[in-house]
C-alpha cells in the first residue's frame, strides 16, 4: 500500500491524460491561454495505462478518475479507460470535464466502463459564461449533462465553483437546476490554482457563505459525517432528503487528515497534493526500461514526502508552479 509518514493510505489516484482545455475560465487561465506540453513529453496511452495497471495490481489503488485539462480532448481517452476497466482487481473509474463533447462520448465512454463522470458548471446564464469561461459553450455543456444521464452515468455529478460579484447569486438556482435533474451538485471553494497567480483569499466565496445562500431556500441538514470517509465534500440532505448537495470547502474547511489522493500528470510527473511544490518523475525511469519493482519504489518515496497539509493557511504559502490546469483536479 502507499502509506504516508503520517498513517494516511493513498487509494485514489487522479490521472491527468492532457493539459488542454478547450475553456478558458477566469479561476484557471488567462484569457489567451497557455503553452501547452509538447507532445512528446506526453504520456503515450500505453505508457499510462502501464503506470496505471501498477498503481491497481501492486500498490493498492482502488479508484481512477481522470482529468485534464479537458479529459475529452485526448484522441484515446475510450481505450484507456476501456483497458483500466479490464484490470484485475477492476478500479472503480470516473472522470471530471467540462461537458464539452461529452453529448457524444457519454455512450462511448460508459461504454468502455466509465463508472461515473462529473460535470463542471458554474453558471446557468449564457452571458455570465461566457464572462467566466471565456467562451459561448453553455448549450454544449448542458447537451452532454443531459447525455451523461441518459448513458446510464448516474448519478452525474456537477461541479460549480462561485466568484464573487460574477456568479455568486447563483447558488440556489444551480441547486434547483440540478435537483430538477436528478444531478448531484457540490460547490467547491477557488482554491490557489490559477495560473496567472491572481486569487485572493477576499475575493473567494466562502463554505459559510455558499451554505448561508442556500439555506435562505433549502433546508438543509448536515449528513451523517461517519458516512463522509476520505470524501473532500461535507454533504448536506435538501429538505429532508432523499437529495443531498456538497461542499468542498478546500480552504476555510481542509480535509488533508484524511486524504487518500496521489496525482500522476499528463507527462509522468508523480504528485502527493495538488498544491505540492515537488514531483516525482516516473516517465524517465519508464521510458529508460525500469521495472515495475523500480517504478514502485518511486511511488513509495512520493507518497513518504507527503505533508501533512497543503499550508494554503500558512504565512509562507506558496502556490505550487504548474497551474490546475497541467496537475488535473
Amino acid at each position: 500500500m502507499l502509506t504516508d509518514s503520517f498513517g494516511r493510505i493513498a487509494t485514489d489516484l487522479r490521472v491527468s491524460v492532457t493539459d488542454r482545455c478547450n475553456l478558458r475560465c477566469a479561476y484557471c487561465m488567462p484569457a489567451e491561454g497557455l503553452d501547452w506540453l509538447p507532445k512528446p513529453e506526453l504520456l503515450t496511452d500505453a505508457e499510462l495505462v502501464r503506470l496505471i495497471e501498477l498503481a491497481v495490481t501492486r500498490l493498492g489503488i482502488t479508484e481512477i478518475r481522470f482529468t485534464g485539462g479537458e479529459p475529452l480532448l485526448r484522441r484515446g481517452l475510450v481505450g484507456i479507460v476501456r483497458a483500466v476497466a479490464e484490470l484485475r482487481p477492476r478500479p472503480e473509474i470516473s472522470l471530471t470535464t467540462n461537458g464539452i463533447g461529452l453529448d457524444r462520448l457519454a455512450g462511448p465512454l460508459r461504454a468502455a466502463g466509465l463508472d461515473r463522470i462529473n460535470v463542471s458548471l458554474d453558471t446557468l446564464s449564457p452571458a455570465v459564461f461566457v464572462q467566466l469561461a471565456r467562451r459561448d459553450r453553455l448549450a454544449d455543456v448542458l447537451a452532454g449533462l443531459a447525455a451523461a444521464a441518459a448513458a446510464g452515468l448516474s448519478p452525474v455529478k456537477v461541479n460549480a465553483v462561485l466568484m464573487r460579484g460574477v456568479n455568486d447569486q447563483e447558488a440556489a438556482g444551480l441547486l434547483r437546476f440540478c435537483l430538477d435533474r436528478g444531478y448531484q451538485l457540490r460547490f467547491i471553494e477557488q482554491m490557489p490554482l490559477d495560473a496567472q497567480h491572481g486569487w485572493r483569499r477576499a475575493e473567494m466565496v466562502t463554505a459559510d457563505e455558499i451554505l448561508a445562500a442556500l439555506t435562505g431556500q433549502f433546508e438543509l441538514t448536515p449528513d451523517d459525517p461517519a458516512g463522509r470517509g476520505s470524501a473532500p465534500a461535507e454533504s448536506f440532505l435538501v429538505n429532508g432528503g432523499p437529495e443531498r448537495v456538497g461542499i468542498i470547502g478546500s480552504v476555510t474547511r481542509p480535509f488533508c487528515g484524511a486524504c487518500d489522493r496521489v496525482r500522476l500528470t499528463a507527462d509522468g510527473q508523480l504528485r502527493n497534493c495538488l498544491f505540492a511544490r515537488a514531483e516525482n518523475d516516473l516517465r524517465t525511469p519508464l521510458r529508460a526500461g525500469a521495472g515495475d519493482a523500480e517504478l514502485a519504489e518511486i511511488w513509495r518515496r512520493c507518497l513518504q514526502a507527503k505533508l501533512p497539509g497543503h499550508g494554503i493557511n500558512d504565512p509562507g504559502f506558496l502556490q505550487p508552479a504548474r497551474p490546475m490546469s497541467a496537475i488535473g483536479g
